[in-house]
């Protein structure tokens, strides 16, 4: 499990196209300090498995399936990536629970600079609009943000000079692709009101979640809460 919180800003070194996958070689000298084949590092959002680690530098393979749902197929050498450690049991959640599964992917669709921050306005999949709330927390790139505005198609980020100069976001241009992570636990709730309310896959749409009335408490229905 990951928190958001980017540790360094590493940079792709090389790119090997094989049949059915790809292999990055992405330097990043803190993160792979201490690092060892099949320990977890988090690369632009997305959880990666370490293959190889030397001089700082680690090597992962990333399947076709990963770099069709997520941003990673339009990293080249020399593209800078987010990087962080998984977080250490009993380390402070710093941002918010983040999983590195990349639920899909936005674009960066406008930055408006102010003086000590900039708001960045980011496209949403229709998909995930739903999961995405005002003040709720979402992962852009691998980084925990808050949500400043929530629309239909699109939403808002504030980034503080930090976040600015230590990660991506800081350079990304309006039409580079962002990848994206909504808040697990607003798919758990979803699935669980699914649940209880018979729906087969589990999966409600927006329109399911209105005029339903509460759900009835297990010991008032004469259930057995066990």
């Amino acid at each position: 499990m990951f928190t958001g919180i980017v540790e360094e800003l590493g940079e792709v070194t090389a790119v090997e196209q094989l049949a059915d996958a790809s292999r990055f070689r992405l330097r990043g000298p803190l993160v792979t300090d201490g690092a060892k084949h099949g320990d977890s590092i988090a690369v632009n959002g997305v959880c990666l498995t370490v293959v190889e680690t030397g001089e700082g530098e680690f090597t992962a393979d990333v399947m076709a399936e990963t770099l069709l749902r997520s941003s990673l197929g339009a990293l080249a050498t020399g593209s800078r990536v987010n990087l962080e450690r998984p977080m250490a049991l009993g380390g402070r959640l710093g941002g918010h629970i983040v999983q590195g599964h990349v639920d899909g992917t936005g674009t960066i669709v406008e930055r408006t600079p102010s003086e000590h921050w900039e708001l960045v306005k980011v496209s949403l999949p229709p998909e995930l609009t739903r999961y995405v709330v005002e003040k709720g927390s979402i992962t852009v790139d691998g980084v925990s943000l808050t949500v400043v505005e929530a629309a239909a198609d699109y939403f808002t980020i504030s980034l503080i000079p930090t976040t600015l100069a230590l990660t991506t976001l800081g350079h990304k241009q309006p039409g580079d692709p962002v990848n994206l992570e909504v808040d697990v636990i607003a798919k758990y709730v979803e699935r669980l009101l699914g649940d209880r309310s018979g729906s087969a896959q589990g999966l409600l749409p927006e329109s399911d979640l209105s005029g339903q009335g509460p759900l009835p408490d297990d010991r008032t229905a004469g259930q057995d809460p066990r």
